[in-house]
């Protein structure tokens, strides 16, 4: 990946698209967003298709993400809490929290940031 300068950040150019990135909110995603983000989309990615190879049918998964930073260290993200609200007909929750443990252990960016930043994970389930 190469990043480029302009002002008030840095932008990229990646087989999707565009990137922004800046620490100020009118240039571009603050790195403190996409790193969360990364990990958010990464564990939901993990999670459907681990419940898809448990063939365990689901309509939607919203996924909902708190941050915890340290300002006296150099604002770092300290905590990640992952809230997964899962839609389905007759889904079964021990099955969920199965999947759900696999999810943690699989997902390349929770891996990536273990022992640095802590990482919550919970759910609850939607009849729907």
């Amino acid at each position: 990946m190469e990043f480029s300068m302009k002002e008030g950040g840095f932008f990229t150019d990646l087989p999707f698209g565009h990137l922004e990135v800046s620490g100020d909110d009118a240039y571009g995603f603050r790195p403190y967003q996409l790193m969360v983000s990364s990990i958010a989309v990464c564990s939901g990615g993990v999670l459907r298709k681990i419940l898809e190879k448990m063939r365990i049918p689901f309509d939607d998964i919203h996924i909902s993400a708190n941050v915890e930073r340290n300002e006296g260290k150099a604002n770092r993200i300290e905590k990640i809490e992952l809230h997964f609200r899962i839609k389905g007909k007759g889904l079964n929750e021990q099955k969920i929290a199965k999947a759900m443990e696999l999810t943690k252990k699989n997902c390349s960016m929770v891996q990536s940031v273990i022992g640095s930043i802590e990482i919550e994970e919970t759910f609850e389930t939607i009849e729907g």
